[in-house]
């Protein structure tokens, strides 16, 4: 399989697991708390990459256990954090959107602190994935938000993270394997996580008497072993095969999956939402660079 289409069909496969993960952190929710939720999957992933990735931590340097917590942080444990704040008033469709702000600050963070140049189809490629992305939920936007705009602004600042977090991982641990990478990131973050949760007044001697902490627990497991420990690693592969522009440009695709979960719960889709996705699909084949751009 040529290279191409390796990026293509884990840009594809990617969107459906994070795109997703936007219900999964909905549903998990219902029985606990934002501390709760994002600790538990933190420590859940942790465990799941501990039993297939121990032999690729070998041979890692100080350094490059420095850049492990620092991509750690930025690009899981405050996302984890954040994303579960935000759903307790944002819709999930509309926290899909919201994290399509990706590959906007990946691109200014690279332009600024790694010296790239930004192309012209690209610039226009991240501005007309925004438009159509915006325009896909505009109704939802509108309508299903919280009133209060910092649980907005909570994506936003996820999505500064993630761009901070692409940047670091192309330009200073190319040279580290996918599971290394995402096996290092969490165990630098468990602990912090540990305590959070010992904190969090998680009921542990009757948890398992009560349904709905059960049925969030489960959310939160599906969540862990697909939407965060093997899409961790297959974003990983995708970073080493692509360019961040071409890799963060999977959240353009996340808006239409946690769309289509809103159709299976019976919503509308009209004509509007096919021209955005129409839109949507066009940013991401504008972003992909036929050629790398000059440094």
């Amino acid at each position: 399989m040529s290279v191409t289409h390796k990026k293509w069909g884990y840009l594809i496969t990617l969107s459906i697991i994070w795109g997703s993960s936007y219900i999964l952190i909905k549903k998990g929710l219902v029985g606990l708390t934002p501390l709760q939720l994002g600790s538990f999957r933190i420590l859940f992933t942790t465990s799941i990459l501990l039993l297939f990735g121990f032999n690729t931590l070998k041979g890692l340097t100080r350094v490059q256990w420095k850049w492990l917590a620092h991509t750690g942080f930025y690009g899981t444990f405050f996302p984890a954090f954040l994303f579960a704040f935000a759903e307790t008033e944002v819709d999930s469709s509309v926290a899909s959107v919201l994290n399509g702000l990706t590959p906007l600050f990946t691109l200014i963070f690279a332009f600024f602190f790694y010296q790239v140049r930004i192309v012209r189809k690209q610039v226009f490629g991240v501005l007309v994935g925004l438009f159509g992305t915006f325009l896909l939920v505009t109704q939802e936007f509108s309508f299903s938000t919280s009133n209060d705009p910092k649980y907005s602004l909570l994506v936003v600042c996820a999505s500064v993270f993630y761009g901070i977090n692409v940047n670091i991982l192309k330009n200073k641990l190319s040279d580290v394997s996918p599971m290394a990478i995402a096996l290092g990131n969490f165990l630098m973050i468990a602990p912090v996580a540990l305590l959070i949760l010992i904190f969090s007044e998680f009921n542990w001697t009757g948890f398992y008497e009560d349904e709905k902490i059960i049925t969030s627990l489960g959310y939160i497991l599906i969540l862990s072993l697909v939407g965060t420990a093997l899409a961790k690693v297959m974003f990983n592969r995708l970073l080493d095969l692509s360019s961040p522009v071409f890799a963060v440009s999977i959240t353009y695709l996340l808006p239409i999956v946690a769309i289509g979960w809103g159709l299976v719960d019976g919503e509308n889709f009209g004509g509007l939402q096919w021209v955005a996705a129409l839109l949507i699909i066009c940013g991401v084949y504008l972003v992909t660079e036929t050629k790398k751009a000059p440094k």
